[in-house]
């Protein structure tokens, strides 16, 4: 990923979302969603809307958003699911 894409990846980070990463990684966005080391998605395989909630499953990663005053931002990506359990995120807001 180069350094414009992961800028652009902090900008649809919900606000929580964003601080949580930058605290957890004492570092600036584009640096601490680096360290993260999400998977990248893949295809969409599934959208599902929930009022102002949105699940989107891609190939490889699900990512969980909701709307905002300025559109739909990430709250949690780097998610699988686990039997029995919500969603483990590896980056999500508080």
């Amino acid at each position: 990923m180069q350094k414009g894409d992961l800028r652009a990846v902090c900008a649809v980070l919900a606000p929580d979302t964003r601080s949580e990463l930058e605290e957890t990684e004492k570092k600036a966005c584009p640096v601490g969603i680096a360290a993260e080391q999400l998977p990248v998605g893949g295809p969409v395989s599934t959208v599902n809307v929930y009022g102002r909630q949105a699940r989107v499953v891609f190939k490889s990663d699900t990512l969980f958003l909701s709307r905002f005053p300025d559109g739909w931002k990430v709250v949690a990506a780097g998610c699988v699911p686990e039997s029995g359990r919500p969603y483990r995120c590896a980056s999500k807001g508080g």
